[in-house]
Formats: C-alpha cells, sequence, structure tokens
C-alpha cells in the first residue's frame, strides 16, 4: 500500500510509526539522530497525515493498519526492518513483530494493555482533544500554541513539558487530528484490542514516566505479558520524542 512517509539517513532500515490521530511529524525531534545511524522511514498511517485511507470496506482496526505497514514494507522493497512506534504505533510495532516480519521492535507507550477503565479515560480525552481540534478556529488556535499557558492547556496531555513544543508543531499536529479520516472508527475500535500474541522478533518495551493518557501503570501488564522489565523513559510524558529527544533516541538505537 502507497503511504505518505519522509526517508532519512543510511544503514540498516527504521520504520517509524505514529500514534492514532497524529502524523510522521511526530518523529522530527529524533528523526536526523537516528538518521545517523539507520535509513530511517517515517510513515503517515492510512487515514492520517496526508496516506490515503483504507481501501473500501476495510475496517480500521490495529491489525488492518499493521496489515497496510506490511503492505507498503513489500512496495518500498524494505524486507525485516526494525521498526519503532508510539502509542498505537507501539502496538502496531508489537503486533508485527509478533508476526514476525520485523527484525526487532520498539513500543513507546504501546496501546492495548489498559484496563476497562483505562480504556475509557483514553477514548474519552482523545475524543475530547479531537473535539477541541476541529471546533477551534485556526487563528484562535495558533494564538494559543504561541502562549506558553496555551501550549501547557492545549498538549499537557501528551507531553510533560509543553514549553519544548513550538508553536509550527503543535499547530501542525492540531491540523493532523483534525484532518485524520481513520480517527473515528480506529478509536471505536480500541474497544476489542488485546495484547498481540507472543512476539516472535526482539522487542523492547518503554514507557513515560509521566504518562497522562497511558498511565505508566500500564506498563506492569506490558512487562508481564513480555516476560521482561519495561524501560522507563524519566520526565518523559505520552509523547516522549518531544520531551527527550536524545533519551529515546538511544533507546531505540540501542535496541535495532
Amino acid at each position: 500500500m502507497e503511504l505518505a512517509f519522509e526517508r532519512r539517513g543510511t544503514g540498516a532500515p527504521l520504520i517509524l510509526i505514529h500514534g492514532i490521530g497524529h502524523h510522521w511529524q511526530a518523529w522530527l525531534p529524533v528523526l536526523d539522530r537516528l538518521a545517523s545511524g539507520r535509513d530511517v522511514i517515517a510513515i503517515d498511517l492510512p487515514g492520517f497525515g496526508v496516506s490515503p485511507g483504507l481501501p473500501d470496506g476495510t475496517p480500521y482496526t490495529a491489525e488492518s493498519l499493521a496489515d497496510a505497514v506490511e503492505s507498503f514494507c513489500a512496495l518500498m522493497g524494505v524486507r525485516e526492518p526494525h521498526v519503532a512506534g508510539n502509542s498505537l504505533g507501539g502496538y502496531i510495532a508489537l503486533e508485527l513483530a509478533s508476526r514476525g516480519v520485523v527484525r526487532t521492535a520498539t513500543a513507546l507507550s504501546p496501546a492495548g494493555f489498559w484496563s476497562r477503565s483505562e480504556l475509557v479515560w483514553c477514548q474519552t480525552a482523545l475524543r475530547a482533544l479531537r473535539s477541541s481540534a476541529r471546533s477551534l478556529p485556526y487563528e484562535q488556535a495558533a494564538r494559543a500554541a504561541e502562549n506558553p499557558l496555551g501550549r501547557a492547556v492545549s498538549a499537557g496531555l501528551l507531553v510533560a513539558h509543553p514549553s519544548r513544543l513550538t508553536p509550527t508543531a503543535l499547530m501542525a499536529a492540531t491540523q493532523a487530528l483534525a484532518g485524520a479520516a481513520g480517527f473515528d472508527e480506529t478509536l471505536e475500535s480500541f474497544a476489542g484490542l488485546m495484547p498481540p500474541a507472543p512476539p516472535k522478533s526482539p522487542i523492547t518495551i518503554a514507557w513515560g514516566e509521566h504518562d497522562r493518557l497511558l498511565p505508566r501503570r500500564q506498563a506492569v501488564r506490558a512487562a508481564k505479558w513480555s516476560g521482561q522489565r519495561v524501560k522507563l523513559l524519566k520526565g518523559c510524558g505520552h509523547l516522549p520524542m518531544s520531551d527527550d529527544p536524545e533519551l529515546v533516541a538511544r533507546v531505540i538505537l540501542e535496541s535495532s
């Protein structure tokens, strides 16, 4: 499947997968660091960013999105890449590892390890963010992005350090969230999301210490599922790439 992507660097291929409502630019803070030692391909998932949607009749689920990533790799001639993902992208990375089609998988605060109440919180919070992104006039959103307090209100749920987000990055992320055609159906599908089958490829799971969307207690379940200790990303929120690019790049490079 054809997807929008950004490609940089040389070395072993590394596919980067964003979370629900985001776009490949989520990885910009770490992209050049990773590209120093990898052939990095950051993608827009189908129905997100500027990628086309899934074919008619194909439901939006984590599994169908993983199918699309696998199809994209085949189209690009990329065999058994390393893969790293955040949130929904983290789940997709683990799903690809369970299929044995990737060399390694790194999952940052992956979806799917929630309790029932935590799932409801996640869906409610994401719907509220989506509604705000779609209803706030562009000029008002731009003014808020320029203001430190406005950035804290807009992004405080997702990052531990909103001040480290540039207004440009925040506005781009807001527009991506507002325009994501696959958002609603994908979010609804979370209700049936269970941890993937046991991985056939080496995996690394890391969790933001201050993750407010998927609280770090979910890391305990991820550790039990994987049979290994989950790395704690100190000082980071749900989108650790923005909070501590150097730490996140190091974790991904050491894992791949």
